[in-house]
């Protein structure tokens, strides 16, 4: 008898162990729409989302909205996922020291594959703090998947890490409206975001803007519509 309550003490001290090493090592976000995209939903996000394909429309991409930049040496991408975007940048520009944000820990794993790993930031944008600041910050069909009430924060921060320019790309309205995503509510958000960025910081001025179509013959985006922003000092 006394060997089996043994066992159960020991077993009950593991248990409660392993429940407290768990519940301390998993994140806590201050949205719903954060842990959606760090769990499975962003982990199947990632197959969809790869590929030579979507690398040349990226490509496409950059020169197009990129074209009015001088002297790009180092960017930061909020919201980098595997790295489909900064993979482009590189190529257009070998020598620029790429950053990039990101909440899923497969993603953040993947993205080794693209940037130093010293250069990669595992976690949510809305708990980023810029240390310095980036010659270019990006942001591209992130702004539509984060909660309404905290994009004021994100506007901050993007803005915080810009040095001269920031280029948005996002689904646009001239209102604000909700989608339906994936069979999700609350989860797709379309508005005018550089719109809203330029009426927080007049110090962003905005130099080019376009749109990219999902029925282009040769190099698809899906609908974007981007906003080249500079920053003045």
């Amino acid at each position: 008898m006394g060997s089996d309550l043994s066992i159960y003490w020991n077993f009950s001290l593991l248990l409660n162990t392993s429940i407290q090493y768990s519940q301390m090592n998993t994140p806590t976000f201050k949205t719903d729409q954060e842990a959606f995209w760090a769990g499975q939903f962003g982990d199947d996000y990632i197959d969809r989302n790869q590929g030579a394909a979507l690398l040349a429309s990226n490509l496409d991409f950059f020169v197009k909205a990129l074209k009015q930049t001088r002297q790009l040496g180092s960017c930061i991408e909020f919201g980098a996922n595997i790295g489909m975007n900064l993979k482009a940048l590189r190529l257009l520009f070998p020598h620029i020291d790429a950053h990039g944000i990101e909440i899923n820990p497969t993603a953040a794993q993947e993205l080794r594959q693209a940037i130093s790993a010293e250069n990669i930031y595992p976690v949510s944008i809305l708990d980023f703090q810029p240390s310095r600041t980036w010659d270019l910050t990006l942001i591209k069909g992130v702004l539509i998947h984060i909660n309404p009430e905290a994009l004021p924060t994100v506007y901050d921060k993007l803005v915080e890490s810009c040095e001269r320019y920031l280029l948005v790309a996002e689904y646009y309205n001239p209102s604000p409206v909700v989608i339906p995503y994936r069979g999700h509510n609350d989860r797709l958000f379309k508005r005018d975001f550089a719109g809203e960025i330029m009426d927080r910081h007049p110090q962003m001025t905005l130099i080019d803007y376009g749109f990219s179509y999902k029925r282009d013959p040769n190099f698809p985006q899906d609908d974007i519509t981007w906003f080249l922003m500079e920053k003045s000092n």
